[in-house]
């Protein structure tokens, strides 16, 4: 059922969205180099790795001066990359790694594998269900880039408080994933981010 939910709901997104991914695709790639969309190695379920998808938000060759993004303060992000960011348009190319089956509308927020491997036994329970584009943890930490931002070092304070606290979520969801706790989650994700903006 969640698999059947799953292609439905990203078929008729990507269908209504269509103009609007367009439009979103021709403003990225004229506003800077590097194309509109970039793809990164993150790990799957069962720990099968994939290319997850999103509108390129940083200048090309960022990867190379780290993973982790602090917000304002990281001059990689580009003028656009920064408004896509923070009202999370960005990630809508995800829905296809949604129909093709990558990825779930809703589930645990794919990690890159260096970070993957620091998982202990309990947290790599995570990886039993399909990643997902929203979470419970997605929602906890919407402002993550920001909070990154206020810290002295933020790869640091990411993998020994962001990351746990996030798996810890991720868990609970792991434990009661339903069709209906999907709906709320995807609920509270619509919500708040037009409470936001």
């Amino acid at each position: 059922m969640k698999r059947l939910f799953d292609v439905v709901a990203s078929l008729i997104a990507l269908v209504v969205l269509a103009p609007l991914l367009v439009a979103l695709a021709m403003v990225v790639a004229l506003s800077s180099p590097g194309g509109a969309c970039f793809g990164q190695v993150r790990v799957g379920r069962y720990g099968r790795h994939f290319r997850l998808l999103k509108f390129r938000s940083m200048r090309p060759g960022s990867e190379a001066a780290g993973q982790i993004t602090v917000g304002g303060r990281d001059p990689r992000i580009t003028g656009i990359g920064y408004f896509l960011r923070r009202t999370k348009l960005d990630e809508l190319p995800q829905l296809w790694n949604v129909l093709v089956g990558d990825m779930s509308v809703v589930g645990p927020r794919p990690e890159v594998p260096r970070y993957v491997a620091l998982y202990d036994a309990d947290q790599r329970r995570v990886l039993d269900v399909r990643p997902g584009i929203t979470s419970l943890a997605s929602l906890e930490y919407i402002s993550e880039n920001e909070l990154l931002g206020r810290s002295s070092d933020p790869e640091r304070t990411y993998m020994e408080e962001v990351m746990p606290a996030k798996l810890a979520l991720d868990l609970r969801y792991v434990a009661s994933a339903s069709l209906i706790t999907d709906l709320r989650i995807i609920a509270r994700t619509v919500g708040k981010l037009l409470r936001s903006h």
